[in-house]
């Protein structure tokens, strides 16, 4: 955000403003010119590594399953929240896949939040999109192998087109974002509050919805990928078909 309002009092030009936006100066990694995205990445997960390890042994341990605080229902709220979309949309779903949701609803989250400090999101850089949608392929794949065997992992492989779109979508959706914030602070970098506050609304829905719409997918295209597609030799969409017409 910082960033944004010096080039404005510096009477960028539209066009510039969004070119920087989109194609940040390069910063040094031990010689090796990498995306200011690097960096937010690096310190978020270990912020994230410290945190679990946190909350493994110093504040789980003490959570009672009698008489539960406020704090640890607000956790098993969100548990739940997650293990039902896993559930709705993967009926053969396991705490891997969960996890998996759950790490990167985290993830998201605090990768495009993190614009409220002034530092530069994880996820307007393509590199990290597909780095999560190989990871979600990835689980997709074992899932495939684990519920049909060879068929599944054939069935997962034929959807490649899911690593472009999954990475892609979310690339374009978090550059959107940036480039709507980019735009409210050059139009209306004088006013008082109003950047800051409009700034602020938009960046949190914004990585609300991006996590609830991820954890979606990958729950819908994990289910597709170890439903059974074969019972006793039937094909299972055919036997469905087959049971509602005979009113099973």
């Amino acid at each position: 955000m910082y960033r944004i309002i010096a080039a404005a009092e510096e009477s960028q030009s539209l066009g510039e403003l969004m070119k920087d936006a989109l194609f940040p100066k390069d910063v040094d990694f031990f010689g090796i010119g990498v995306n200011p995205s690097f960096y937010t990445a690096i310190g978020l997960t270990g912020v994230v590594l410290v945190l679990a390890l946190i909350f493994r042994f110093l504040i789980f341990p003490h959570f009672k399953t009698d008489v539960p605080g406020k704090f640890q229902c607000l956790m098993e709220a969100a548990c739940e929240w997650i293990e039902k979309l896993m559930s709705d949309n993967s009926p053969h779903s396991n705490c891997l896949i969960g996890g998996v949701a759950f790490g990167s609803c985290i993830y998201i989250g605090l990768g495009t939040l993190c614009e409220l400090l002034g530092i530069r999101a994880i996820l307007v850089d393509l590199n990290a999109c597909i780095a999560l949608a190989i990871t979600a392929y990835t689980i997709m794949l074992a899932g495939g192998i684990w519920g049909n065997k060879v068929k599944g992992a054939l069935g997962v492989l034929k959807d490649f087109t899911l690593l472009l779109s999954m990475s892609f979508r979310l690339f374009g959706s978090m550059i959107s974002g940036l480039l709507m914030t980019e735009l409210i602070y050059e139009f209306i970098f004088l006013s008082i509050g109003v950047p800051v506050i409009v700034g602020i609304i938009f960046t949190v829905f914004h990585a609300v919805i991006q996590s609830y719409v991820y954890i979606l997918l990958i729950s819908m295209f994990y289910g597709e990928a170890v439903e059974p597609r074969f019972l006793n030799g039937t094909p299972v969409r055919v036997k469905k078909k087959k049971q509602a017409k005979e009113g099973v």
